[in-house]
């Protein structure tokens, strides 16, 4: 026994070091996959994605981004204490996740709902949290999200939509763009439906706001 819980010990210990490896590589080095990426691309056969760096995504198109899905972004260490209270008061049927969740479930674990392995995001986040910055996190995000059936990252998404590069985008389409993360399957860009066009305002307004106010002061130069 002694020597069983020693593997194991030492086993975890791999485990971490690993984990903690990737996280500092990643910190430079960008992810050459995702889960998610490559789940879609053996279901449909082909992705469309274009990695770039953020200072060629469209200023507005971050913050968009970022109020969209996390407007606190800049003053949380990766949980949303309010958020994850709202949520919770709401009786979990909307989310708390931050942007940094996102990314530490997009680029480190894979999709769908389970206790391991929101287990796993929120022993991550923190870790990623330290290692990289508000700006290399939001990059790395608004390289990895999907943002249409077999679309991943806002330069596919500006090209496909708009026939633009990610650093072209008008503040409404960085907002029609932002509008449909949450649901990027089932959301059109270029066709939104009624409840989507209201999204779209409403993060324009919220990108206003929180350039405005200082929220986004810690991934803008």
């Amino acid at each position: 026994m002694p020597r069983i819980r020693s593997w194991v010990g030492r086993g975890f210990l791999v485990v971490i070091a690993c984990v903690v490896g990737l996280v500092v590589l990643y910190s430079v080095v960008n992810p050459p996959v995702t889960h998610t990426i490559w789940s879609e691309w053996r279901r449909l056969g082909k992705v469309e994605r274009d990695w770039v760096p953020i200072e060629q995504i469209s200023p507005v198109m971050a913050r968009s981004a970022v109020a969209a899905e996390d407007a606190n972004f800049c003053l949380h260490w990766g949980f949303d204490v309010e958020a994850i209270r709202d949520a919770l008061e709401d009786g979990g049927s909307r989310g708390a996740s931050t942007i940094t969740q996102q990314v530490v479930k997009n680029v480190f674990l894979w999709q769908g709902r389970s206790w391991v392995r929101k287990a796993l995001e929120t022993s991550i986040t923190p870790v990623v949290e330290i290692f990289w910055s508000k700006q290399r996190i939001l990059e790395v995000y608004l390289n990895v999200a999907e943002t249409g059936n077999g679309v991943f990252g806002v330069e596919a998404a500006a090209q496909r939509n708009f026939n633009v590069t990610a650093s072209k985008l008008s503040p409404v389409q960085a907002a029609r763009i932002a509008a449909i993360l949450p649901s990027p399957r089932n959301r059109s860009v270029t066709d939104p439906s009624v409840r989507t066009r209201r999204r779209a305002a409403s993060i324009l307004d919220g990108a206003a706001t929180i350039r405005a106010d200082g929220r986004a002061d810690c991934f803008e130069d």
